[in-house]
C-alpha cells in the first residue's frame, strides 16, 4: 500500500507544488475493477488482462485523435505493472492501472479534449474508475466550484475525485473520512450510486466539455505555406512534427539561433534552395505563436521579394518561421545525445524481464513461449499506436529516416492545395473573451443570490414572522441589560471579546483590573498624603496640578480634597461639557423624565449650563433600533453585534421596529 506521501503527488486538492511535476502537464490514471480482485495472485494475469484493455481503449480512441494536431505530447496510455517511474498517481501502489500525462503548454484545449476522451472511454468501459488532474489539482472540482458541497476543500478532498460511467464522482467524507486510493475504489465499486455527484456538479463540468469533439475540429487551423523542399517531406510524412517546430521556434534562444543562422540539415543549398507550397494543419495556439512573433529570416534563406508578390511572401515569412523551427529543434535534439534511440523490441523485452512478467520461469518452457508471444503480439499491436508518441519523443532518427529516401521539388508540383483557414479569430478574440467573461460572471450572479436566498430564509425562519405582535412581546428592555452585561462581563484591556458559549460568563477580577490601571496611571493611594507638601514645593511650572488633584481617588471625581478643590476628573468633566455646550449634541439624546422636570425648575444658573442628565439605557435601545432599521434587512454593525450577544430583532417592517422601539421605550 503507498505511503500517505506517495498515494498522491498533491497534498492540495485545489493547488499544490511538486518539483518533479512538468508545467501545464494534465496526468490521469485509469483503474479497472478487475485489478481490486482477490484472483489476481500472479503478475502475469493483470498484465495480460491490462494488455487487452490497452489495446481496446487506443482502439476505441484513434478515430477521434488519429487526424487531432496535438500542441506538445499526443494521447498515450502506459501500463502500470511494467517500468514507469513518470507515473505519479501511486507510484508505489500494487494496483495494476492505465497511466498517461500530456503536456498541453499554451494550449488549453489540449487538456479538456483530454477530458472529453476520459469522459467517453468511462461510457464505453463502465468498470473502470479514471482519474484526471494537472499542476492546480483537481481541476475538475475548480470548474464546478459553484456547486460544490460545503464539506470539501483542498484539505479533504485527497483520492475523492473519479470519472465512472460517464458521470463524475465525489467520495462523500461521511463514509470515508481520510480515504486512500484502494478504499476509494472499492468504495465506487461497492456503492455508486452514493458516490454520484449533483446533477449541478455534473451539468458544469460536462458543460465544459459538450462542443466536443466538435470543438477538437475547430480548434485546427490550415495555413498555406512555402516551405523548403526537404521541411515539406518531414511535414508530408509526419504533418504531427509541425507542433514541435512551433516548439522550436517559439522557445528559442541564443544557443538555437546559432542553428537557425546556418540552417544546415534543412538548406543544404543556402539561397539556391527553391521553395514549395504546402498545406499545414495545426492547432490555433501553434498558428497565434507564429503569427504573433516578428522574425527576421537568416541571409542564407532564399525569402522572396516583398514587392513581388505580397501573398507569397506572407506565405514565405510562415514557411520560414517552420523552416527555422525544425533547424533549431533538430540540431538540439541531436546534440542532447538521447535522440534516435527509440523503443525497440529488445528494451520492451528488458522491461518485462524487470517487472517480473515471466514470474521467474526458465526461457524455453512451454509456459515462458505462451507468455512471450502473448507480450510480441501485444508490442506489434500497440505499435501501431504508439508510433507518433514514440517519434514525437525521439524526432531526430524519423526525420533522418524520411530525408534519406529520394525526393525533389517535383513531388510538390501541380497539386491542389486549399487556400489558407480565415484567421480573423485571432484579431477578434477580444468578443469571445467577453463571452467567457460574462458566462462566468452570470455563474457568479447565481451563485450570489441562491446564498442570499438562503440565507434570508434562515434568518426569517430564526425570526419568525414580522408582526406587531412580534415586535409587543419582544422585551427591548431586555437589549440594555445584554449590553450592559456585555460591557461589564466580557470586555477587558484587551478588548471586546466574544465566548465561543455565548451562554458562559466570563468571570474578570474587577478589583484587580482597576488596580493594575490604577498602577499604570501612576494613581495615587488616598493614604498616602506625607508626599503632599515635598511635590507641591517641587512643582515649578504653571501649568501643573497639585498632586492633590490628580492624586485622589479616580473612580470618585466629585468628591473634594481637604483644600475644597475639585478633583482632576471633575475638572476634566467640566472642560469637555464646555466644549460641548455649543453644539448640536445633546439635542440627540432623551432625556429621563425626572432630571427634566429638575432642570425646568432651575435652582441656580450653573445647573442652566449643564447638560441634563440623560436615560443611558433608552439611548442605547434607541441608537440600536435606529441602526438596525437603516439597514433594510442587509447585515450591519447592529445586527452583528446584537448577534454576537444572542440577540434576534424581528424583521424591520417599513419602520415599524424604529417606532415601537421609541413607544416601548419609553
Amino acid at each position: 500500500m503507498a505511503t500517505p506521501s506517495d498515494r498522491d503527488p498533491f497534498t492540495s486538492v485545489f493547488a499544490d507544488t511538486h518539483s518533479r511535476v512538468p508545467e501545464d502537464t494534465v496526468f490521469f490514471a485509469i483503474f479497472p475493477d478487475s485489478s481490486l480482485s482477490n484472483s489476481f495472485s500472479s503478475s502475469s494475469t493483470p498484465s495480460l488482462s491490462l494488455q487487452s484493455l490497452h489495446l481496446q481503449i487506443l482502439q476505441f480512441i484513434s478515430p477521434y485523435t488519429s487526424s487531432y494536431i496535438w500542441q506538445h505530447d499526443p494521447f498515450s496510455l502506459s501500463i502500470s505493472s511494467f517500468s514507469s517511474p513518470s507515473c505519479l498517481c501511486s507510484s508505489n501502489s500494487s494496483i495494476p492501472h492505465l497511466h498517461g500525462k500530456l503536456r498541453f503548454g499554451d494550449n488549453i484545449e489540449d487538456e479538456w479534449f483530454v477530458v472529453f476522451l476520459l469522459f467517453l472511454i468511462s461510457r464505453q468501459f463502465p468498470s473502470l474508475s479514471i482519474r484526471v488532474w494537472d499542476n492546480d489539482g483537481e481541476f475538475l472540482l475548480i470548474e464546478a466550484a459553484f456547486h460544490l458541497p460545503r464539506w470539501i476543500d483542498p484539505e479533504n478532498s485527497a483520492n475523492r475525485v473519479f470519472i465512472r460511467r460517464g458521470d463524475l464522482h465525489l467520495v462523500p467524507q461521511s463514509r470515508l473520512a481520510n480515504p486512500t486510493l484502494i478504499d476509494s475504489l472499492k468504495f465506487l465499486i461497492y456503492y455508486e450510486e452514493e458516490s454520484r455527484a449533483t446533477e449541478a456538479i455534473q451539468k458544469a463540468v460536462k458543460h465544459r466539455i459538450s462542443q466536443y469533439p466538435e470543438r477538437a475540429r475547430q480548434n485546427t487551423h490550415q495555413v498555406r505555406v512555402r516551405v523548403p523542399v526537404s521541411v515539406a517531406q518531414v511535414l508530408k510524412h509526419e504533418p504531427c512534427l509541425v507542433s514541435l517546430a512551433v516548439e522550436g521556434f517559439y522557445d528559442r534562444d541564443i544557443d538555437t539561433m546559432k542553428y537557425a543562422a546556418k540552417m544546415e540539415k534543412f538548406l543544404s543549398k543556402g539561397r539556391e534552395e527553391e521553395l514549395v507550397s504546402l498545406g499545414v494543419k495545426m492547432s490555433r495556439a501553434m498558428y497565434a505563436q507564429l503569427m504573433q512573433q516578428n522574425f527576421q529570416a537568416p541571409k542564407c534563406y532564399p525569402m522572396p521579394s516583398r514587392g513581388d508578390d505580397m501573398r507569397a511572401y506572407l506565405e514565405a515569412e510562415s514557411g520560414m518561421k517552420i523552416a527555422c523551427g525544425f533547424e533549431m529543434m533538430y540540431q538540439l535534439r541531436r546534440k542532447e545525445g538521447e535522440e534516435g534511440k527509440g523503443s525497440t523490441w529488445n528494451k520492451y523485452k528488458e522491461t518485462l524481464e524487470t517487472s517480473g512478467y515471466f514470474e521467474g520461469l526458465l526461457p524455453g518452457s512451454k509456459e515462458y513461449k505462451r507468455l512471450l508471444e502473448k507480450a510480441e503480439e501485444y508490442y506489434r499491436n500497440s505499435a501501431l499506436f504508439t508510433k507518433t508518441s514514440e517519434m514525437m519523443s525521439a524526432p531526430v532518427r524519423r526525420i533522418d529516416e524520411i530525408l534519406a529516401t529520394p525526393h525533389s521539388a517535383d513531388d510538390f508540383q501541380n497539386q491542389e492545395i486549399p487556400p489558407s483557414d480565415d484567421d480573423s479569430w485571432l484579431y477578434n478574440g477580444e468578443n469571445e473573451l467577453n463571452t467567457a467573461l460574462q458566462e462566468r460572471q452570470k455563474e457568479m450572479d447565481m451563485y450570489n443570490a441562491k446564498s442570499k436566498k438562503k440565507q434570508k430564509s434562515k434568518e426569517q425562519q430564526d425570526a419568525g414572522p414580522s408582526s406587531d405582535a412580534d415586535f409587543a412581546d419582544f422585551d427591548l428592555g431586555h437589549i440594555a441589560k445584554t449590553m450592559q452585561a456585555f460591557v461589564e462581563k466580557v470586555s477587558s484591556y484587551k478588548g471586546a471579546e466574544v465566548p465561543e458559549d455565548r451562554n458562559l460568563e466570563v468571570d474578570i477580577d474587577v478589583d484587580r483590573f482597576l488596580k493594575d490601571m490604577e498602577s499604570v496611571m501612576k494613581t495615587r493611594d488616598p493614604q498616602d498624603n506625607t508626599s503632599d507638601g515635598d511635590t507641591e514645593e517641587t512643582s515649578s511650572s504653571d501649568m501643573d496640578f497639585d498632586e492633590s488633584e490628580d492624586g485622589g481617588d479616580i473612580m470618585e471625581p466629585f468628591e473634594e480634597n481637604e483644600e475644597g478643590e475639585e478633583t482632576f476628573m471633575h475638572t476634566y468633566s467640566n472642560a469637555l461639557n464646555e466644549e460641548l455646550k455649543n453644539t448640536t449634541l445633546q439635542k440627540s439624546f432623551v432625556r429621563a423624565n425626572e432630571q427634566a422636570s429638575n432642570k425646568k425648575e432651575g435652582t441656580s444658573n450653573d445647573m442652566d449650563e449643564e447638560f441634563t442628565p440623560v436615560d443611558v439605557d433608552v439611548n442605547l435601545v434607541k441608537s440600536l433600533l435606529d441602526s438596525f432599521s437603516s439597514q433594510q434587512g442587509e447585515a450591519g454593525p447592529a445586527s452583528n453585534l446584537l448577534g454576537l450577544m444572542g440577540l434576534q430583532l424581528p424583521p424591520d417592517d417599513k419602520g415599524k421596529s424604529k417606532g415601537k422601539g421609541k413607544g416601548s421605550s419609553n
